[in-house]
């Protein structure tokens, strides 16, 4: 009898010790279970920038420019490309929207060699690009045109503006190595050349010199007027 009881008291002690061992190595398996960090997802906004106010430069704007390289009616062909500097900057309901310093490229669209002893050499142009010194650049459609005081006005802020909307298909006109190349307009759809009144920007070339058969050289430096045929829109010039 004592015996027995002390076997069932074995036993009884021996299944509480292999429950504690049980529930020892459960409960902390659950505690760290639940005590396990949720991972939080962070969701980044994308913060859009504020876009800049564009202002439009009216088609029959007169720009300014200086001549980047030397093109020649002996040399040059019709595809060639050059490059020209605003010198005035440009300004659109008094923002200045294209600074001086900016560059606009052209390219030849027709040359005529000289002939003597009668025929000047002819090189026509045409403006397709404007680049900006925050490096935008815009498409443009804009052609040759002089500054003469005739045909163009300066308001105070630099602008240039043409008097006249008049279109008039201007080209540069071989002038003799002394004056470098005229401006004027090609007159009857194109069968010959003719100076126009003050063309040359002040150059004061006799038209006799037009007859002479003088290349047209139009030399590195050398400052005319860029047209623009239609109309464009930029931020204004501090906006990069």
């Amino acid at each position: 009898m004592i015996k027995a009881k002390r076997n069932l008291a074995q036993r009884v002690f021996g299944f509480f010790v292999l429950l504690a061992l049980v529930t020892g190595s459960v409960f902390p398996a659950f505690s760290q279970t639940r005590r396990a960090p949720r991972l939080r997802r962070h969701v980044r906004t994308a913060r859009t920038a504020p876009q800049p106010n564009y202002y439009t430069v009216a088609a029959n704007t007169k720009l300014r420019v200086r001549m980047n390289e030397t093109i020649s009616s002996e040399t040059a062909r019709v595809g060639d490309r050059f490059t020209t500097t605003v010198v005035d900057p440009v300004y659109a309901g008094g923002t200045e929207v294209i600074p001086a310093g900016s560059i606009i490229e052209g390219r030849v669209t027709s040359v005529k060699r000289a002939s003597r002893p009668s025929k000047a050499g002819i090189i026509a142009v045409h403006f397709v690009e404007l680049r900006l010194p925050s490096g935008m650049a815009r498409a443009i459609n804009a052609d040759l045109t002089d500054l003469s005081n005739d045909t163009a006005n300066y308001d105070e802020e630099g602008r240039v503006t043409g008097r006249s909307a008049a279109r008039r298909n201007v080209v540069f006109i071989g002038g003799g190595a002394a004056t470098g190349a005229l401006i004027g307009a090609i007159a009857g759809g194109g069968r010959g050349a003719a100076a126009g009144a003050g063309v040359g920007a002040g150059l004061g070339v006799a038209g006799a010199l037009l007859s002479k058969g003088h290349e047209a050289v139009v030399k590195r430096d050398t400052e005319f007027g860029v047209a623009l045929n239609q109309s464009i829109s930029l931020p204004a010039a501090n906006v990069r």
